[in-house]
C-alpha cells in the first residue's frame, strides 16, 4: 500500500473508531479492514487473522472473533460514519441520481450462520445454502454508497425460537420479506433526509403484494395521507411505483417543519 493511501487509510479508521467505543476495539477494527482490504478469497475472521498477524493466528483469531461477534459497538453509528466521510466525496462527481435496492447473496456451508437457507443467491445464480441481505445504495453516475444492510432471516429461522437464540438473534426480531426491509430502509433514509434519487430496484420487488392489496388498512391510511392510490400505483399493486414514489414525491423534511 502507497504512502498516501497508509495515511488516507490510517485517517479512515481513526475516524470510524470515534463511534465504535471503547479504546480497545481500535486495533481489531483496523485489523479487520486491513484484512477486508488485502487479497484473498475468504473474508471470515480465520483467513484474515492469518494474513493480518501470521506469527499469532490463534490470538488474532480470538481478537477478530470478539470484535465482530461480541463487542457492542453499533452496526448504526458505523454505518452513519462512513456514510459522512464518503457522501460529500460521491457528491463532488454529482448530485445524487438514485436510491438502488438490492439484495446479496453469500455461499455457506452449514447451517449455523444466522439466516442461512437454501434460497436463491445471485452470486451462484441458482438456489443454494447461503446468507442474503438487503441493501439501500445512495449512487451518481460516478459512485455507489451503500448505507443500510439488514440480513434477511427466512421462516425457518424466525419460525424456531431454539435456533433464534442459540444464534443470539433478540426476541424482537421478527419476519420480514426483503421488500418489506427494503421499504423500512427507504423510510429511515427519508427521515434522514438524505439526498433523493429516483428508486431502482429488480422486478422482485415491483411484483412483491402491497400491503394495502393484502387489506392493511393502516397502511392505505399512511399512504392517502398525502397522496392519492392512483399516483402510489397501489391499485395495480405496484410496489416499485410506491417505493418511488415515497422518496420522489414526499416533501422534504424542512417542507413538514411547523
Amino acid at each position: 500500500m502507497r504512502e498516501d493511501r497508509q495515511e488516507r487509510f490510517a485517517a479512515y479508521v481513526e475516524a470510524l473508531a470515534e463511534v465504535i467505543g471503547h479504546a480497545d476495539r481500535v486495533e481489531p477494527l483496523r485489523d479487520y479492514c486491513l484484512g477486508l482490504l488485502l487479497p484473498g478469497d475468504r473474508k471470515s475472521v480465520e483467513p484474515i487473522a492469518a494474513v493480518t498477524a501470521p506469527a499469532r493466528v490463534s490470538a488474532q483469531h480470538q481478537s477478530l472473533l470478539h470484535f465482530v461477534a461480541n463487542a457492542p459497538w453499533s452496526n448504526e453509528r458505523v454505518l452513519g460514519r462512513i456514510q459522512e466521510l464518503t457522501l460529500p466525496i460521491i457528491e463532488r462527481s454529482g448530485a445524487i441520481e438514485a436510491w438502488i435496492i438490492d439484495d446479496t447473496g453469500f455461499p455457506k456451508k452449514g447451517r449455523h450462520s444466522v439466516g442461512v437457507a437454501r434460497q436463491y443467491c445471485g452470486q451462484l445464480g441458482k438456489r443454494d445454502n447461503c446468507q442474503v441481505a438487503v441493501s439501500l445504495s445512495l449512487a451518481n453516475h460516478a459512485a455507489s454508497l451503500p448505507i443500510a444492510w439488514r440480513l434477511y432471516l427466512p421462516l425457518e429461522w424466525t419460525g424456531d425460537a431454539a435456533r433464534c437464540a442459540a444464534a443470539g438473534i433478540p426476541e424482537t426480531i421478527g419476519f420480514l420479506t426483503k421488500p418489506e426491509i427494503a421499504l423500512e430502509q427507504i423510510r429511515a433514509a427519508y427521515a434522514a433526509g438524505l439526498p433523493r434519487g429516483v428508486v431502482l430496484m429488480d422486478a422482485g420487488y415491483g411484483t412483491h403484494q402491497h400491503p394495502v392489496a393484502r387489506g392493511d388498512r393502516r397502511s392505505e391510511a399512511e399512504l392517502r395521507r398525502r397522496h392519492s392510490a392512483a399516483e402510489f400505483g397501489v391499485a395495480a399493486g405496484d410496489g416499485t411505483a410506491a417505493a418511488a414514489a415515497l422518496v420522489g414525491s414526499w416533501p422534504s423534511p424542512e417542507a413538514d417543519a411547523p
